[in-house]
């Protein structure tokens, strides 16, 4: 049997405390998932699930009495969220499927906690540890694989697929981070059979895990398989054809400049350098209005990388002007922009006024010179503004 290596995490008082009042009086209860996985192989844990066979409102009831706070996040799926010493922990009841449609279950309760591990997706994630001892449950092989790089839909893949759709986009998310080698060769053909059934699920789904997708550290190798198994045909037909190309130029780009990695960045690369169609595909997966307005700026612009980066900025952002040079580019030109803020023109329509112009048009007319000389002139001093003014008003009256 495996067992846990020691981790920071398995001694932090919140966590103790949980266990402590879950695992007393006939009670069990065990980390499950990510944490059990992710320990095994040496990474970081952000969050740690626990499972148990106790139902709701007895967990609820234990946690309350040992003064833990409990927010009942999926209580009709069986899960409450325990606050305990500032700490986070989602913990949910043992489960069997009822009925599955592709995008919601219907779930009853169990104390069975192989059954419970069987209606998980991959057999890396069905993985349970005793708090206490560090002994892992491995059920289906998942230590195995992750031993071997393999992401492996537990049991028949198709069947684990129709219960949930979105496990399609997770396969490929998985294989990314922990697959080495080639795919597994019956969970790849059941994704890309399946493909079609992504179009039942909504795009707020889709659009979340594409992010986490476009997160990856380097994502270019299963950007390109999904395109080669028409995934993207489904999920994403304004796939420009040059993605491959422009992900090469953009990833090394970020590396290079030491920029933060952003998917919305990564989602403008993929797509062409077409304003209409950046914002219809932002307006489909329901991204945010800033997201939209940034995805159609880095499209329209996408071929502006000779304007000095500053006067770009000012004309469409700083996030978008940087991107536009990181995707189309050079690394370099993004220095230009850090730390730097959009300055805003040192002279208002009152100060033109109050030199002589009268209210209306002109005054208008003479404020757009003035600031186009200004950005062209690298966004000169209050003093430097003044001049122009007088320029454009000299002008103007002669």
């Amino acid at each position: 049997m495996s067992v846990l290596p020691d981790a920071e995490w398995r001694a932090r008082p919140g966590l103790r405390r949980i266990v402590a009042a879950l695992g007393g009086e006939g009670g069990a209860v065990k980390i499950v998932g990510g944490a059990v996985r992710d320990t095994l192989l040496g990474l970081p844990v952000t969050d740690i699930d626990l499972a148990t066979p106790l139902l709701p409102q007895e967990v609820t009831r234990r946690l309350e009495a040992a003064d833990i706070k409990v927010i009942p996040t999926g209580i009709a799926h069986g899960t409450v969220t325990a606050v305990a010493s500032g700490d986070h922990h989602e913990i949910t009841t043992l489960r069997h499927d009822v009925e599955t449609d592709g995008r919601r279950a219907t779930v009853a309760f169990a104390d069975d906690w192989q059954g419970d591990a069987a209606r998980r997706d991959f057999t890396i994630n069905a993985l349970y540890a005793d708090p206490e001892t560090g002994a892992v449950d491995d059920y289906f092989g998942g230590i195995d694989d992750l031993r071997d790089g393999c992401v492996r839909f537990i049991g028949d893949a198709a069947t684990r697929i129709a219960e949930d759709h979105l496990r399609i986009l997770r396969f490929y998310r998985f294989a990314a981070r922990f697959g080495r080698g080639t795919l597994d060769a019956d969970s790849h053909a059941a994704v890309v059979t399946a493909r079609q059934s992504l179009k039942s699920l909504s795009r707020e789904r889709i659009a979340d895990e594409l992010t986490k997708i476009l997160a990856l550290p380097d994502p270019r190798a299963i950007v390109g398989q999904m395109a080669a198994d028409d995934i993207f045909a489904v999920l994403l037909p304004e796939l420009d054809p040059d993605f491959a190309a422009t992900l090469d130029h953009l990833i090394p780009n970020e590396f290079a400049a030491e920029i933060a990695i952003t998917p919305h960045r990564r989602l403008a690369a993929l797509l062409p350098a077409d304003r209409g169609v950046a914002e219809q595909v932002a307006s489909r997966l329901r991204l945010s209005t800033r997201q939209r307005k940034y995805l159609g700026a880095v499209a329209e612009h996408r071929g502006d990388v000779a304007r000095p980066v500053r006067q770009l900025a000012h004309a469409i952002g700083v996030e978008a002007a940087r991107d536009v040079h990181l995707i189309a580019g050079e690394p370099a030109a993004v220095r230009d922009l850090a730390d730097w803020e959009v300055p805003v023109l040192p002279i208002k329509g009152g100060d033109i006024v109050a030199r002589g112009i009268a209210v209306g048009p002109e005054v208008a007319r003479i404020l757009k010179d003035v600031e186009a000389a200004w950005v062209a002139e690298n966004f000169p001093g209050a003093d430097r503004v003044a001049e122009l003014v007088d320029q454009k008003i000299g002008r103007t009256s002669d």
